[in-house]
């Protein structure tokens, strides 16, 4: 996988939404927040912009995304919220100029779109914290997004939870939100996970659709030969008036349960406030034992100047 370059001081960032409409206020503390970093920043047409629950319609989405995607004045694309809407653009962005000027593409949930679409096209992304989380985010969350953007080293040590399953595991990482993986299945976005490490994590989902959506993973052979698999945040799910019987993690337990590989549960990313950086496509190590340990191979492009 191919880095974008790291950024410097100086270096412009473009704020802008593929799905959900956001509003100029919503977007403020991350304003801020590159303005303290020494960023310069480029507000997207579609902040602000109202198309019932979309920040504008299909064709201002597209236009704002491939303007920035094609602008070398802006180093990295940071969208500003999930939601839905990413899926029905992505079919008329036009990469090319990206391929030839790759930037870091920002966020996370919806944004599994665009981190499916660069492991595509062999180039890193990353997934992290997006601007309406911002003023919620823990000060780790966003000094882990500082450290990608500028390229320094990362690493993280997390502690151990009962639902691991040890074992040693390195690949290159990629994954994203379980909902919009599954959605993307058969298609040309769907991901190729032999020696790869897995990342998954939902939001809002009832016990029984994440059974559904994770038994429809496997049927596509996303286990077979996986290195290993990281479970963020499986945030507020549901179940019905009669139990499905297994919470989240055990629902991947008794998925999983016939493959080898290492399982770190409850890794601090996805719809959390402590929402880690992640750098997708970057070849990782990961470590479960007493402890779980998840380093980043280092970053082979030197500094941007």
């Amino acid at each position: 996988m191919k880095p974008p370059k790291p950024l410097h001081k100086g270096a412009t960032v473009g704020i802008l939404s593929t799905a959900r409409k956001i509003s100029i206020p919503e977007v403020e503390a991350a304003i801020e927040l590159l303005h303290s970093w020494d960023l310069k920043v480029v507000l997207g047409t579609t902040i602000d912009l109202e198309a019932h629950q979309f920040a504008g319609d299909d064709a201002a989405r597209i236009e704002n995304f491939q303007q920035f995607l094609d602008d070398d004045t802006i180093d990295a694309i940071w969208c500003a919220r999930g939601g839905y809407g990413t899926i029905r653009m992505i079919d008329s962005i036009d990469f090319s100029r990206f391929v030839q000027q790759p930037k870091w593409i920002i966020g996370y949930s919806d944004v599994t779109v665009l981190h499916s679409k660069a492991q595509q096209l062999r180039f890193e992304s990353l997934h992290a914290t997006m601007p309406i989380n911002v003023p919620k985010n823990s000060e780790a969350s966003l000094e882990s997004l500082r450290n990608v953007l500028f390229g320094e080293s990362l690493h993280y040590t997390i502690p151990a939870v009962t639902y691991n399953k040890k074992g040693v595991a390195s690949g290159e990482l990629i994954g994203g939100n379980l909902s919009m993986l599954y959605s993307m299945l058969g298609s040309n976005l769907s991901l190729h996970t032999n020696g790869k490490v897995l990342f998954l994590e939902d939001l809002d989902e009832y016990l029984y659709h994440v059974d559904r959506m994770l038994m429809n993973l496997k049927r596509n052979g996303y286990f077979d030969n996986l290195a290993g698999l990281i479970v963020g945040g499986m945030t507020d799910m549901h179940d019905n008036t009669i139990p499905f019987g297994k919470n989240a993690h055990e629902i991947i337990l008794d998925i999983t349960s016939e493959y080898n590989f290492p399982i770190c549960f409850n890794f601090p990313a996805g719809h959390l406030d402590d929402n880690r950086a992640l750098i997708f496509g970057r070849k990782v190590t990961l470590e479960v034992d007493s402890e779980v340990q998840l380093s980043f191979s280092k970053c082979s492009r030197l500094r941007s100047t």
